[in-house]
């Protein structure tokens, strides 16, 4: 809540509170142009329906969806998702995400979505800072191909063994790449793999 209020590019709507949640926010008040409600701890889960431990809920309108070329052409590195599913697999990459300094996001079709609140909570808000864009179902995979075309390579992250190894993998310029990262039981697809222009592996011992 705390990144949420930071970060203009959300509006926030209201702000549920008990007392403790109160007074570790009141520093970030004077940011706030919304109204912040203070409420007894046993009252949040009869309100909301879940069980939450930390007596602080904030309500914010969903940001308008990002195009993705418009994101690509101001990233260089850029992280594209193929049906990643899992919540906590997408929290848990857009919090890599921020730490390595990635640009922005793409997530194919069958991807998780970045703002549910599992990926919210697993990415420690990471979604609410690193731009994403919901990959065009309808041309998918092939505006990856405008990737390509941008001058932008595609690097498929897979353990395939006859993969190059990524500690072997060192760029000498700033010329821009995405990573295609797959889901969690097949892997990137035939189609999205296919448009790779380089594949990488993390080594590990047999079995």
């Amino acid at each position: 809540v705390s990144r949420l209020i930071e970060d203009s590019r959300h509006e926030l709507r209201s702000l549920l509170v008990n007392e403790a949640a109160l007074k570790a926010l009141a520093p970030l008040f004077p940011r706030l142009s919304a109204p912040v409600y203070l409420c007894e701890p046993r009252f949040f889960e009869r309100l909301t329906g879940h069980h939450f431990h930390r007596g602080c809920l904030a309500l914010a309108a969903r940001p308008p969806g990002a195009a993705p070329l418009e994101l690509a052409a101001r990233a260089r590195a850029l992280l594209v998702l193929d049906r990643v599913a899992d919540p906590d697999n997408v929290g848990s990459v857009f919090r890599s995400a921020l730490a390595f300094g990635v640009d922005a996001v793409w997530l194919g079709p069958g991807s998780a979505d970045p703002l549910s609140r599992k990926a919210i909570r697993t990415s420690m808000a990471a979604t609410l800072r690193v731009p994403f864009a919901a990959g065009d179902g309808a041309h998918w995979p092939g505006c990856l191909d405008r990737l390509r075309e941008r001058g932008f390579e595609l690097i498929a992250l897979s353990p395939n063994p006859t993969n190059e190894e990524l500690h072997g993998f060192v760029r000498a310029d700033d010329a821009a790449f995405a990573l295609l990262v797959g889901s969690e039981g097949e892997g990137l697809t035939p189609d999205v793999e296919a448009r790779a222009t380089r594949r990488l592996r993390i080594a590990m011992r047999a079995g």
